[in-house]
Formats: C-alpha cells, sequence, structure tokens
C-alpha cells in the first residue's frame, strides 16, 4: 500500500498505521483528526464533505469518545475508507480544494489529549520490573508477592491530572519520612522518577454488573499510547503501606496524543508470555485464560535531556517483557462487574527488561539511589530526575518495509511551588 502523500520510508506514520487523535489549529475549535507522514487530516471536514454518511457526526464532537464507542467493525470500516482515499489514485489525490482544507503540517497545530477520561487504572504487568523492585526491598528470594503470578495487579489512579505530551510537569511537595528513628516532613520531593509504560484506551464498554469475558475483552480496547507514570518515590514510601500509591502518583501523567489502533499493530503480535513457566499451581485461573491471547512486539525506549543539554539514551526495551496481556488486565478489572466507558484508560505499569539497559524506571536504573547514571554525551550523573530535565517516551513496530510509530510523549520537570 502506498500513499499519495510523501514520506521517507521509516515515517513513523504511514499509510498503514492511521491513528487517531484530536487537534487545534490557530486556536480554533478542536477536531478529531489521523495522521499521514507530516500531515494532519482533519476527520471534521471529511465528514462535512460527505465522506462518513453513516457515522461521521461523531467527528463533530471535540474529544474521539463517541467514536470509540461504535465499537471495532465501525473503527475498521474507518480506517479502511481513510486508506482508500489517501493511496495513490485515491480519491482526494486530484481534489486539490479539499486537501487544502483537510490537512495541515504536524508543525502548525496543537495536540490534545484524545479523550475525556472518565478513570484511569494503573497495572503492575511486566514481570522483570516486579522482580527488580521486588528483590530491591524484599530480597531475590520474596520478591514476587504471592498473588503476582496469579491476578494482573493495580490501581487506581487520577484522570485529572492525565495530559498529553508536551505538557510540563511540576515536581510535587509531599509528606516524606527520610529518616525511621525522626518523625515525617513535608518537603519537595527528592526522588522524582519516570514510568516507560504503554497504555490502553478502552472502546465499547460494558453495563454494570456484566463482566467482559476474556475472549472478547480484545474487541474492547480500541488502541494503545504511549505513557510516563511520574512517580515520587519518597512520598510512594512512606504512604504506600497499607492502601498503595496515593499522591506519589496523582501529580502527574503524560500520554503520547496519537492513539495506534489494535487493527495497526495486528501484523505484529507475538507469543505471549509463557504463564505456565511457573508451575501448573501458579498459572492464572480460567476466566483468564483463552488460546488466542497474544503479546505484541512494539520496541521502546527512554531518553533524558538535563537543562542545557542534548537529549541522551538511558533504556531501551519491549512489550514483549509484559507477563499479563491487555486482554488479561481487561478481563480482570471487569470481573467483578465494574463498568468501563469509552475513553476509560488502562496502563501497563512500568516495563522492563531483564538486564541493565532495559529498566523502564530511575529506580531500577540506579537501583534506589545506590548508583550513578552515567550521561555520557552530556558529562553529568543522575540518581534521580532533576528541575530541567526532560524526559521522552518512543516507541515503534518494525515491518518487513514499513514501521508503525506512536510518536513521542515528552514532559519538562519544573521546580515545585515554593512551600
Amino acid at each position: 500500500m502506498k500513499s499519495w502523500i510523501s514520506y521517507p520510508k521509516d515515517h513513523p506514520f504511514p499509510i498503514h498505521n492511521i491513528p487517531f487523535g484530536v487537534f487545534e489549529y490557530k486556536k480554533d475549535n478542536s477536531h478529531c483528526a489521523t495522521r499521514i507522514g507530516d500531515y494532519v487530516i482533519d476527520l471534521f471536514i471529511l465528514n462535512e464533505s460527505g465522506f462518513f454518511p453513516k457515522w461521521g457526526q461523531c467527528f463533530s464532537k471535540p474529544t474521539l469518545n463517541e467514536f470509540m464507542g461504535l465499537g471495532k467493525p465501525i473503527w475498521k470500516e474507518c480506517r479502511e475508507l481513510i486508506q482508500k482515499l489517501f493511496q495513490e489514485r485515491g480519491e482526494l489525490q486530484t481534489n486539490w480544494e479539499l486537501q487544502q482544507r483537510c490537512m495541515r503540517k504536524q508543525s502548525e497545530v496543537q495536540m490534545l489529549l484524545p479523550a475525556k477520561i472518565g478513570d484511569y487504572t494503573d497495572f503492575y504487568s511486566s514481570i522483570w520490573h516486579a522482580s527488580n523492585l521486588g528483590t530491591m526491598f524484599r530480597g531475590k528470594d520474596n520478591a514476587l508477592k504471592e498473588n503476582w503470578l496469579h491476578l494482573p495487579v493495580g490501581y487506581h489512579g487520577r484522570a485529572s491530572s492525565v495530559v498529553v505530551s508536551g505538557t510540563s510537569i511540576r515536581r510535587p511537595n509531599g509528606q516524606v519520612r527520610n529518616e525511621p528513628t525522626k518523625p515525617p516532613t513535608f518537603q519537595r520531593s527528592g526522588k522524582l522518577d519516570f514510568e516507560l509504560e504503554v497504555a490502553f484506551f478502552v472502546g465499547s464498554g460494558n453495563k454494570m454488573g456484566e463482566p467482559i469475558p476474556i475472549q472478547k475483552a480484545h474487541d474492547h480496547i480500541f488502541g494503545l499510547v504511549l505513557m510516563n507514570d511520574w512517580s515520587a518515590r519518597d512520598i510512594q514510601k512512606w504512604e504506600y503501606v497499607p492502601l498503595g500509591p496515593f499522591n506519589g502518583k496523582n501529580f502527574g501523567t503524560t500520554i503520547s496524543p496519537w492513539i495506534i489502533t489494535m487493527e495497526a499493530l495486528d501484523p505484529f503480535k507475538c507469543e505471549p508470555f509463557d504463564q505456565n513457566s511457573f508451575g501448573p499451581e501458579k498459572a492464572p485461573l480460567p476466566y483468564l485464560k483463552d488460546p488466542e491471547l497474544h503479546g505484541y512486539d512494539i520496541n521502546l525506549n527512554i531518553s533524558l535531556q538535563p537543562e542545557g543539554g542534548i537529549m541522551e539514551l538511558i533504556g531501551e526495551t519491549s512489550t514483549r517483557n509484559l507477563y499479563w496481556t491487555f486482554e488479561q488486565q481487561l478481563c480482570h478489572h471487569s470481573s467483578t462487574g465494574c463498568p468501563f466507558n469509552s475513553g476509560d484508560l488502562c496502563a501497563s505499569g512500568t516495563i522492563s527488561g531483564e538486564k541493565i539497559g532495559s529498566f523502564g524506571s530511575m529506580i531500577e536504573i540506579c537501583w534506589g539511589g545506590k548508583r550513578k547514571l552515567e550521561l555520557k554525551k552530556n558529562n553529568l550523573t543522575r540518581s534521580w530526575i532533576e528541575d530541567g530535565d526532560i524526559i521522552k517516551i518512543g516507541g515503534y513496530c518494525k515491518g518487513s518495509d514499513y514501521i508503525i510509530g506512536f510518536g513521542d510523549c515528552t514532559g519538562l520537570v519544573l521546580p515545585s511551588h515554593i512551600i
């Protein structure tokens, strides 16, 4: 498949991708869009021109929630329609007037959150991340908690602080206890961290009291984004017993602006992590099993740019390191009858590999502050993230003659408010 829009062979947004997002042009109304090459394509304008007669009215909304709720057959039909319009000799190739109205350079627009996020849940699904932190805090022999191999562990996050890539994040103040023999203090967080994650948007939801079975979970997932779940480790350490993360996680969560659909990712399915490798007594229960379960081969990377310095790669990993699949996460979350709505967001948790160089958080890279990360290109070291640092997460799938990219997930750290 080729497009009449010109872009290099290794561009992250070829015609094979067709992601969905929301943009604003010259402070005008926000419009739903897709992207091919360096062009953002206005789906509101295409609908006004009569290209989506059955269900295109949803693109008159300022978010993608209504479109997400239409279900998988419509998502698939829409992608194929867009591809036909923009492939070589497609209907729009000679319609110069419409091109002028519906196409904008990516550099000319402001990307917004793609959906109104009603609820946000963060899981803990990477086996090496869980093992690394468990080893750090409890020792290698007790690294994984007893329940970890039986269910996708997660917590309810704060949807109101999910922001789009490019939004600055302010270092939080909070209650910490630096000395175990002394009372806690209220201060700026000194142990700010990133978490490299992938998150999925729920498309069509379910009614309260009606769980989503594992066999149908895939049809409820609209697509994926990259995520940085910023974490204040000193605040988190003091508060998390007994109910888990709270203020150490609620001050900011960054996502990439383009949702990459599961249809675009279909060619990159792979075998999931072998959940029988720990023995039959630790295998998932039947409600979490499905012979069609699969993982995805998505390459992920994390980079850091200090203030006044240059961007430097500090880690590479893959979604192959997820023990629990996206479908299992959604199935388990809804197993109590918990209702999901279109636009709800569920994150994987930090994705790490087994070895140094493949860790997805600073707490692992620097092993809780016991070692230094060397930024050789900048002649600096880090134990935690400092003010002025920019953190960038990237991701892509590599095909035989094209790639499917996610775009960047970036955030600049601002100093905390003066106490």
